[in-house]
């Protein structure tokens, strides 16, 4: 059986088929779905029905939605059902539906097949060092003194959430399967009831890893899911505190302000292929007043509807433009709806007629390439904390600038910033084969000398690497890029394909013999990566991985490896966590006294946030 054949599942029925099964049941309950895998199952109109054995099968009935949303949608025919474990395995083979949250968003992120460590091991210098971020708790100073603007409900759905989260972190992806999940995903939905869809948005990501990595799934990396942890546990932490305002809970529907009258220029169209299943493209723009926007087209679909939606019409005040004409055209909007982050809203209200695009050589666009890349990168950064503090997890802003080409090495092109600027390393955008990003960067790493323009997001989490999205010719300069006229300047590397004759037709120079060799990556040298190896071990193996390597010479190695390198505060917190992890108190009896994993979640979280700091301390630095 293919889980393709399963409709989503609202999180609540499965944490309340989970709920109803006795203990015995519960402990057979992850062998039992994957034995859904062997099952036979039928499919007729939107009724999917698996068959266990010749007098046993489960019927999925899902509602207008294509989701089942209510316990009646899944029954079983055996003696006791609902209490049953066909009924419950089912139910946890079945993707899991969106959250509120993820369905107000409508634009996943693109996902990231690249090895998390490939890049890690920071560099030395010791400004990298940054404090661990304080987590506010009850009866603290912060506590008292912030305005508390949550209700008491939201406070007891937050600690739930908390609770569920430290617990599913305890036990790790070894002995995170069906049970626990189900746990996460009850917090999650009294989260939901409370009105803060941010957090059970931040615990479905977790909940999807979890089952990701338990899948042995190709796409799903180690490194993701802590962060998942770390983001879901952070947001806990802080609701649960009753400090934060109410931007902390997040909405439940992208919320949108009139804009009045705009005039908005197409930059570069993005391909859109989540995890999730939702696929399309976001249209990149900017405005007269040099403001960052974007009109998206994303919907449930695969690599089919990406390819698609990239010449699909605009739906926005009734444009004749299509995606294609929008990134290398513009509109004059009148009524415009903005939301928080840019995106233009397609309301009743809202007119837009055609305008001629400008060139990345004219401005509005001009400016993005002439700010210096390191105060472009701060702001990056600054950019992205003030998201996540305030309106949970959006893309990064674009940035813009003029490099060489070096040449090739491993699976990324090294660059040159123009003007003695820092080393760059273009990585694809996104590393779907059908996608042209990686062959349209092999094409331009063939050609060591060849200075272009390029635009795209920042990696916040890798050294000086950007992820490009579309280039174009350097003006006034002879050895660059030669694109047809109807291209406007630039090349979309999720769409267009370069080709030989884009390129100057004579030699421009040739590749140094070791690339690497022309500057050092900051990040090479520093002990971090063994920060971030701890952490990982943890969600890995849980808090039993994490003490078994605290009793061995691996920690004291890790502490006198930071401590040289000046990173006294990472010691310090990876040491605490290693002795929290080993920490079991028990009676006489041998009973433990003290089985909350709360102590072990907050240490893990410290070191978590001061990681997190310190990594972007450094990549910021790797742009100078």
């Amino acid at each position: 059986m293919s889980t393709e054949l399963l409709p989503p599942v609202a999180p609540d029925v499965l944490a309340d088929a989970v709920e109803q099964l006795s203990a015995r049941l519960r402990k057979k309950l992850d062998a039992a779905i994957a034995s859904c895998g062997g099952q036979s199952t039928t499919a007729t109109g939107g009724t999917v029905e698996v068959h266990f054995g010749e007098d046993t099968k489960v019927t999925l009935r899902p509602g207008p939605s294509g989701v089942v949303t209510g316990a009646e949608q899944a029954v079983c025919s055996c003696l006791l059902s609902p209490r049953c474990l066909h009924r419950a395995a089912v139910l946890g083979a079945a993707p899991l539906a969106e959250g509120q949250e993820d369905a107000a968003e409508g634009e996943p992120s693109n996902t990231d097949g690249a090895d998390p460590l490939a890049d890690d091991g920071p560099g030395t210098d010791s400004t990298a060092e940054a404090p661990a971020p304080g987590l506010p708790s009850p009866g603290s100073p912060l506590a008292e003194t912030a305005s508390a603007t949550l209700t008491p409900a939201q406070v007891r759905a937050a600690t739930a959430l908390w609770t569920a989260a430290a617990e599913a972190l305890s036990a790790g992806v070894t002995a995170g399967g069906a049970v626990v999940q189900a746990e996460l995903l009850r917090a999650a939905h009294t989260a939901r009831l409370a009105a803060l869809p941010r957090a059970e948005a931040a615990a479905l990501r977790v909940v999807r890893g979890l089952r990701a990595a338990r899948e042995r799934s190709g796409g799903q990396r180690l490194g993701d899911l802590a962060d998942g942890f770390r983001e879901l546990l952070a947001a806990a932490a802080l609701l649960s505190s009753g400090s934060a305002d109410a931007g902390a809970a997040g909405s439940a529907r992208r919320a949108y302000e009139q804009g009045g009258s705009l005039r908005v220029y197409g930059l570069c169209r993005e391909p859109v292929l989540s995890a999730t299943g939702y696929g399309g493209v976001t249209t990149h723009l900017v405005g007269s007043d040099g403001e960052a926007y974007t009109v998206s087209d994303v919907r449930p679909g695969g690599l089919a509807r990406v390819k698609g939606a990239g010449s699909a019409s605009v739906a926005l005040g009734g444009a004749v433009l299509d995606h294609a004409g929008l990134a290398r055209g513009g509109l004059r909007i009148v009524g415009a709806t903005v939301s928080a982050d840019g995106r233009l809203g397609a309301g009743r209200g809202v007119s837009a007629t055609p305008l001629r695009g400008a060139d990345w050589s004219e401005d509005p666009a001009a400016a993005l390439f002439a700010r210096p890349v390191r105060e472009a990168m701060a702001a990056a950064l600054a950019d992205d904390a003030t998201q996540s503090a305030e309106r949970g997890r959006t893309a990064t802003r674009l940035l813009g600038c003029d490099v060489e080409v070096i040449g090739a090495v491993g699976d990324f092109v090294l660059v040159r910033v123009a003007a003695d600027g820092p080393l760059l390393r273009l990585r694809p955008a996104h590393p779907h084969p059908e996608l042209p990003h990686a062959a349209n960067l092999r094409r331009i790493a063939e050609h060591p000398g060849l200075v272009l323009r390029v635009l795209g997001r920042p990696d916040l989490d890798r050294a000086a690497t950007l992820r490009p999205l579309a280039v174009g010719p350097v003006p006034e300069a002879t050895a660059t890029l030669r694109l047809p006229d109807e291209w406007k300047g630039h090349a979309d590397l999720g769409y267009d394909r370069l080709q030989g004759e884009h390129f100057p037709r004579e030699p421009i120079g040739e590749a140094p013999a070791d690339p690497l060799a022309i500057g050092p990556d900051p990040l090479a040298d520093a002990p971090l990566w063994r920060v971030r190896r701890l952490l990982e071990t943890g969600v890995a193996g849980g808090r039993r991985a994490v003490a078994e390597a605290g009793r061995g010479t691996d920690t004291s190695s890790l502490v006198t490896r930071l401590t040289r390198a000046g990173l006294g505060g990472a010691a310090h917190l990876a040491q605490a966590l290693t002795t929290e992890a080993g920490r079991r108190p028990r009676d006489p009896f041998g009973r433990l006294t003290d089985p909350s994993a709360d102590a072990y979640a907050r240490a893990w979280l410290a070191a978590a946030v001061h990681l997190s700091a310190a990594e972007r301390t450094l990549v910021a630095a790797s742009w100078s």
